[in-house]
């Protein structure tokens, strides 16, 4: 279980869920391990999956345990931080596309003509790792939050917590944060099915999806109250706040915080999850000492 902390930021009394402080310095972990544990019952040696980097890394930490051989897609301008993470975990990186969904489209070519199974981040046993957070939420929180803000990639994070939050609170809402520069999932949510999107150019490359998964798209309306969208810049600022706090966060995390502004309507407290820590030492750097110079 990871911690619930208490803190005010924005002026506002939040509880941070941090999936930062696990070992490999994100939430991924919960999805990946069950997934592969299932499949390695099966009798499943090797696995091939495409990942901006936190991904990778808890499908190749998961895989290292269990015996298993991964091979992991990312695109040609992944986070060093990140690529050098799921190579220590043994992971067996191939860069290719210029960004995660041509990565991914590549990914799931090699798979289907090298026979090996492609996980898609989109398991069942993902979305039921992912449940925990938001039953572990409710577990630790003193009186049921207002809303839990979770940042939105591929969308499945929202998604599961969403199912352990309406498991027993229904009246807590779930509010879904995406990149203004990767809108795709808030788009298609709003739309009620998957729509096309050209851009994902987001320094917050946990949130950079630039195609919408129709089996996220249908969760996400069942279990989302609502979708917000942030500017580089409000992200940048959030990420500087974090660290204000004594919080290394790289830029999705930094987005549930930067959607505060948008939830006036909502009282306190309110349940930010911080999803990560795995943020280059420069764009680190760049982001708390010129949060300006990024798009507003």
């Amino acid at each position: 279980m990871t911690p619930l902390e208490e803190a005010e930021l924005y002026g506002r009394r939040v509880l941070l869920k941090r999936e930062d402080t696990h070992e490999l310095g994100s939430f991924k972990w919960r999805g990946a391990l069950p997934t592969l544990e299932e499949y390695r019952r099966n009798g499943v040696e090797t696995v091939i999956t495409a990942s901006t980097g936190n991904h990778g890394a808890s499908t190749a930490w998961a895989a290292n345990r269990l015996g298993m051989r991964v091979v992991v897609f990312a695109s040609e301008g992944t986070s060093h931080t990140k690529t050098e993470l799921m190579e220590r975990l043994g992971a067996d990186v191939r860069l290719v596309g210029a960004d995660f969904d041509e990565a991914k489209a590549e990914a799931e070519r090699f798979a289907t003509e090298a026979g090996v199974l492609f996980v898609d981040g989109m398991e069942r046993a993902q979305y039921e790792g992912y449940s925990a957070i938001g039953e572990e939420i409710l577990d630790q929180a003193k009186e049921p939050p207002a809303a839990v803000v979770v940042p939105v990639g591929n969308g499945a994070l929202l998604g599961g917590i969403g199912i352990g939050v309406c498991r027993r609170a229904p009246q807590v809402e779930r509010v879904g944060v995406v990149a203004k520069a990767a809108p795709v999932m808030a788009l298609s949510w709003e739309a009620g099915e998957p729509v096309e999107s050209r851009t994902s150019a987001t320094f917050a490359d946990g949130l950079a999806v630039r195609v919408a998964i129709p089996q996220a798209v249908e969760v996400l309306g069942e279990f989302a109250s609502r979708m917000l969208e942030v500017s580089e810049r409000e992200i940048a600022y959030a990420v500087g706040a974090y660290a204000d706090a004594g919080i290394r966060a790289e830029g999705a995390a930094g987005a549930a915080l930067a959607a505060l502004p948008q939830l006036d309507d909502l009282g306190d407290p309110l349940v930010l999850v911080v999803t990560g820590r795995n943020i280059d030492d420069e764009l680190f750097t760049r982001v708390r000492e010129q949060p300006d110079s990024f798009p507003a």
